[in-house]
């Protein structure tokens, strides 16, 4: 197979994208599948919450992990490795009937899924142009949301059926992960990224042969964006993290509804966030990107003080669902990525992208063990910084990228200029010798 073949950039942005798929069916079917295996096979309480917190805190490592090595090794040789990954960890998990197996499947699905997540869209935006760029990122938005619903409609028909129905979901995961791992073999490596390499190789002195090194994105014009980036990120998924998590708690003990109502919100609405992320995938790419950021920053940040303003009736909870379903869509996840792309050279990429989302799922597994803390200060006071850190996120993001659209992209080929300082001459007569 020739490994420098052009593919349809739309064809790698749905088999890469599939991350994002398999991202969310793996955290979904994890934390309904251990609980049906609690009566099934007699896990325990504590080895349900030891099982949760391996997945999140492998996740996070392996984003670290991933992003590096597909910066290093390449983005084809890491996103094969980490759906083989994927197939074995969940063959681990539906048929491990001791605590140890189904702790090693945990680790290698949480590594994997999130080892694969910035090298994928690495892949996606390094097959796409300026013009198609932000849509085929957009799309693997898109995917995670079909891979939170078709979980949930998994859940709800095999839920009953006792180990056999924890297997079904599990092995959902590693079916869809050996579908992907099939198709990603025809998949060539970046060329963008082979360039770099051999650029790199030769010592040339363009940008994206010299800034490949962690340290470049701690100091000069990559600082700020990836300060900005981690920021931005992880105080809006703190918030949204944590509301997911608590939502239903909060739900049924505080506004007053029941469990199966707060579900067909959650439900009824989600075609709101497919339409919100469609809006996004239009405008991503046009001048009015900015303007659906700011829009939709107000949907979200807005969304949680609606609970507070309306105290916490009925129509506030629907209203908080509306809004941050729509604010979603337009200035969360897709916009991240996009940015995160955009504002780094080829052999950084990668690396950016995993440190940033390792950066926020490890602070939303920190911040798990403080929340109950929070939620004892009362719905008020939590929803209440909820909706004070989205907006602070928000605004370190518009700070960062609101002036001139930054692209590596079209401005890596260039030369680096180092600055010296100036040696005065020294005069003619100086130099003679007498």
């Amino acid at each position: 197979m020739d490994k420098t073949k052009i593919i349809n950039p739309w064809y790698v942005g749905v088999v890469s994208g599939m991350a994002s798929y398999i991202d969310s069916a793996a955290i979904v079917s994890n934390g309904t599948a251990l609980v049906i295996y609690q009566k099934a096979i007699g896990i325990t309480s504590a080895d349900i919450g030891v099982l949760s917190g391996v997945l999140t805190l492998c996740i996070a490592i392996g984003a670290f992990l991933g992003g590096r090595l597909g910066d290093r090794l390449g983005r084809r040789k890491v996103f094969i490795a980490t759906m083989a990954m994927i197939v074995l960890g969940s063959l681990m998990l539906a048929f491990g009937k001791v605590f140890v197996v189904l702790l090693a499947g945990t680790m290698f699905v949480g590594l994997a899924t999130g080892a694969d997540l910035p090298v994928s869209l690495a892949t996606i935006a390094e097959a796409a142009c300026d013009k198609n760029r932000g849509k085929i990122i957009g799309l693997s938005n898109l995917l995670w949301l079909v891979g939170i619903s078709t979980t949930m409609g998994i859940s709800a028909v095999v839920g009953g059926w006792g180990q056999l129905g924890a297997q079904i979901m599990y092995l959902h995961v590693g079916i869809v992960a050996a579908v992907l791992l099939l198709l990603r073999w025809t998949i060539p490596e970046s060329p963008m990224w082979l360039l770099a390499r051999d650029e790199n190789r030769r010592g040339a002195t363009t940008v994206r042969a010299q800034k490949s090194s962690f340290k470049d994105l701690l100091h000069g014009k990559y600082l700020w964006p990836f300060v900005a980036l981690c920021f931005f990120y992880t105080l809006v998924n703190l918030a949204a993290n944590t509301g997911g998590q608590f939502g239903t708690y909060v739900a049924v003990n505080v506004v007053g509804i029941t469990v199966e109502e707060n579900s067909l919100w959650n439900l009824l609405l989600m075609p709101v966030g497919v339409l919100s992320g469609l809006l996004f995938m239009k405008m991503v790419d046009t001048s009015k990107r900015m303007l659906v950021f700011i829009i939709g920053a107000f949907f979200f940040a807005g969304g949680f003080f609606m609970p507070v303003l309306l105290n916490f009736s009925p129509l506030s909870w629907f209203c908080f669902l509306l809004f941050t379903a729509t604010g979603s869509g337009m200035a969360f996840e897709g916009i991240m990525k996009v940015w995160s792309q955009e504002s780094f050279p080829t052999m950084l990429r990668s690396t950016a992208q995993g440190a940033i989302v390792g950066v926020a799922r490890l602070s939303c597994a920190l911040l798990a063990f403080v929340t109950p803390v929070l939620l004892d200060a009362g719905p008020v006071a939590l929803y209440s910084i909820l909706s004070a850190i989205v907006a602070l996120g928000m605004f370190i993001g518009w700070l960062c990228f609101h002036r001139q659209q930054r692209n590596e992209f079209s401005s890596e080929g260039e030369m680096v200029v180092e600055i010296y300082p100036r040696v005065p001459l020294l005069p003619t007569e100086a130099m003679r010798t007498k």
